[in-house]
């Protein structure tokens, strides 16, 4: 996606339908390839919009927004990157890519060195690209996850 055309902004309360509804899509439509409908079922079942607003709450949340409206969420929990989603009609523009590089710049600005994502199945490899090192795997009944470390540096 060009410059210019999207933006990445702190999410609002007004964005919780939409991050919920990207979120369903890409798991329906991305991670139902690399796992379970029952596990798939699970996880959607924490997306609703009031509870995408309670986790605003908890958590830095942003948005990507284009002329479409939102196509992207990802969020900051403490060291943990949460909920990295991009609407499935949009994968490979650089969505994902420049949320990631601003859950950085909020984790730097928060003193961190080093950020934690437990990764689905799905997403390992867009993790690996950015430089995230695989640190082991969890099983939450048959749901897989890989936890990836990253270490951050200030920018010179």
């Amino acid at each position: 996606m060009p410059p210019g055309e999207m933006t990445i902004r702190p999410a609002v309360i007004d964005d919780a339908g939409a991050i919920s509804r990207i979120i369903l899509q890409a798991l329906r439509q991305t991670n139902a390839a690399d796992y379970p409908p029952e596990v798939i079922a699970a996880v959607a079942a924490n997306f609703s919009p009031a509870a995408v607003v309670a986790r605003m709450e908890t958590r830095q949340v942003l948005v990507a927004v284009a002329q479409a409206g939102v196509v992207g969420t990802a969020s900051l929990d403490g060291g943990t990157v949460r909920s990295v989603f991009v609407h499935p009609g949009c994968h490979g523009r650089g969505i994902g890519a420049a949320l990631m590089a601003s859950i950085e710049q909020l984790a730097l600005a928060d003193g961190l060195s080093r950020l934690v994502v437990p990764s689905s199945v799905t997403a390992e490899g867009f993790y690996a690209k950015l430089g995230f090192m695989t640190l082991r795997d969890e099983y939450h009944g048959t749901e897989r996850t890989i936890v990836m470390e990253k270490r951050l540096s200030p920018p010179a």
